[in-house]
């Protein structure tokens, strides 16, 4: 039996494979834990948002909620994604939540935190 929901982890895309390896870094645990959980982009890169919500269809999901990788909600999960996941609702005949940006939850400002100690103790540098 399918299961019946799936996690899809929504980043912007980038022509940038290095961006999207940095993403698909921070999902590796998320993916690992969660199983049928996936990585999906909304533009630039591959999969997409599309070809992760059709697999579900296809793997007998009924609902999948949309996680945005995303700091804040500005243009593109206020319009542009609602947009998408009304047209692939009715294409797919699979409900689809959109969750709020990742950014929203004070354990994202934590992590940023730590981040930021780390920084201030070891200071590290970013390769160009």
């Amino acid at each position: 039996m399918a299961e019946q929901n799936r996690i899809l982890l929504l980043a912007h895309g980038s022509s940038d494979q290095r961006w999207c390896d940095t993403f698909e870094k921070l999902a590796r645990p998320t993916l690992s834990a969660i199983p049928q959980s996936a990585v999906a982009y909304m533009e630039l890169s591959e999969p997409s948002l599309e070809q992760e919500v059709a697999r579900a269809a296809r793997d007998g999901v009924t609902h999948v909620t949309v996680l945005p990788l995303f700091l804040a909600a500005g243009r593109h999960l206020r319009r542009d994604v609602p947009a998408m996941l009304a047209d692939y609702r009715s294409r797919y005949n699979i409900e689809i939540e959109l969750a709020p940006p990742i950014g929203e939850d004070a354990a994202l400002g934590e992590a940023i935190r730590s981040v930021v100690e780390k920084q201030l103790t070891g200071a590290t540098t970013l390769d160009a």
